[in-house]
């Protein structure tokens, strides 16, 4: 992805994209909408570029996925990609289910099949792995489906700000300001 201005060729940030500032509004728009009151730390009069540059680089983690059988991730913030240790060209579009460990996946699509029911949920906790097998809890999650602007189903988004290292280079925890 690279910025196309007259003398730059530099290469184009996530939340420069309009697909993802369509996204980012869509994630902003329904946290609100569900559990009413909105993401920390965001601007409250802002352009909606400004509100996605602010969201990809808040320091809590953001993530969504579609609304298909088997999820694919289709946003994940500067937080997220550095927890998981991925690229955003990696983690766009990879399935959602890789984030947890094969024996951890059923517990989290019932958690999911939850948020889907209630609309969201606010007490999520569970373990997830990155790139390289670094294994983390999750604290205090927010899960939420995600509504077009016509209130149409489509996706799931997730946040938190506080998970801690596992396992042996367990030395490290993270809280953020969410």
């Amino acid at each position: 992805m690279l910025n196309h201005d007259k003398d730059s060729m530099i290469p184009m940030q996530p939340w420069q994209s309009e697909l993802i500032i369509q996204l980012s509004n869509t994630i902003i728009r329904s946290f609100q909408a569900r559990l009413q009151y909105p993401l920390a730390g965001l601007p409250a009069h802002a352009s909606a570029e400004t509100l996605a540059r602010a969201l990809y680089d808040a320091p809590y983690v953001v993530l969504t996925h579609d609304g298909d059988s088997d999820p694919r991730f289709t946003y994940a913030n500067r937080a997220a990609q550095q927890l998981w240790e991925l690229e955003w060209e990696e983690i766009i579009g990879m399935p959602s289910r890789y984030s947890a460990e094969p024996d951890l996946r059923e517990v989290r699509a019932a958690m999911l099949e939850r948020v889907q029911r209630d609309g969201y949920i606010d007490d999520y906790q569970g373990i997830r792995i990155s790139k390289t097998g670094k294994r983390f809890a999750l604290g205090r999650t927010v899960v939420w489906n995600l509504t077009d602007a016509d209130d149409h189903y489509c996706g799931q988004a997730a946040t938190f700000s506080e998970w801690t290292a596992l396992g042996a280079s367990a030395a490290s925890s993270k809280s953020g300001e969410q």
